[in-house]
């Protein structure tokens, strides 16, 4: 360290929410960076509030670099980093001016493709499903939904919010139910909602997927592909992301002094069996 001015050390910053596509992206940049001679230091964040704490650990450490998956930067954060010359790289987030480096899977295009399927399939009586209000990611989602149904000439899209857990999904798609008559296409903000969504639809409310209810999600983890979901969604190009992460990373690392960085990638469809025809409205 005293030779190379380096501690041998990243921080990956990671919400403690549960998402099951954390842990791929997790190993994947372990694994990069550790080709790399990095070791990674993890942070779990709970909560907006607690990133002070941690960035007060960062500074204690005099660690090489950070790459944030899920937490909220605004640009004070980032001046933080730039105070203490420690380069961030953000995961599928971006902050305003682009005042620090993002890898980004593209949302508006995957959102976009998923509302144009369920259009074709003639639906009209549409529920969104956004993570929380917290999330830069659940915003961009939710918002490129309502956007992408506006411009089919739906407006005034009923949203309920969950916190992209599993139980949160079931929870929104109830609760709405409650005092609703079942819509015939489900969008959520991420496919761990939407299998939330799958599961109390079939269990408490009777509703086939897709004969009476469409559900589409977005990340494409591991579960998607199991037989009792086989869900409609896009697939983050995680390989491609993380490369880049832990590139840019490294570059600016190396010299300071390059300017902020913004890879965007595409994400693949992936087409399940929970999108169909929507059924006859009495």
């Amino acid at each position: 360290m005293l030779i190379t001015k380096r501690s041998g050390m990243v921080a990956v910053i990671l919400s403690s929410r549960v998402n099951l596509i954390y842990p791929e992206v997790l190993s994947l940049l372990n694994k990069r960076l550790s080709e790399k001679d990095e070791r990674v230091l993890l942070f779990n964040l709970d909560d907006a509030a607690g990133l002070d704490d941690i960035l007060e650990h960062i500074w204690t450490f005099q660690l090489d670099g950070v790459i944030a998956i899920a937490a909220h930067f605004d640009n004070e954060s980032i001046n933080k980093f730039k105070k203490h010359q420690i380069p961030v790289v953000l995961y599928n987030r971006r902050v305003a001016g682009h005042s620090a480096s993002s890898v980004c899977c593209n949302h508006e295009q995957g959102i976009f493709e998923l509302v144009d399927i369920l259009d074709n399939f003639d639906h009209k009586n549409y529920l969104v499903i956004s993570g929380p209000t917290e999330s830069d990611v659940a915003l961009e989602r939710c918002e490129l939904a309502i956007r992408a149904l506006a411009n089919k000439g739906y407006k005034n899209v009923p949203v309920q919010y969950g916190d992209f857990t599993y139980k949160s999904g079931r929870h929104a798609f109830s609760e709405y139910m409650a005092s609703h008559p079942p819509p015939t296409a489900v969008i959520c903000g991420n496919d761990t909602m939407a299998i939330g969504v799958i599961d109390e639809a079939r269990k408490n409310f009777g509703l086939r997927v897709p004969e009476d209810l469409s559900v589409v999600g977005f990340d494409g983890v591991n579960a998607v592909f199991w037989h009792s979901y086989q869900l409609t969604t896009i697939k983050q190009p995680v390989e491609q992301m993380t490369k880049s992460a832990v590139d840019i990373l490294l570059e600016q690392i190396a010299s300071p002094e390059n300017p902020p960085q913004l890879r965007v990638w595409s994400g693949a469809l992936i087409e399940g069996n929970t999108v169909g025809p929507a059924r006859n409205e009495k």
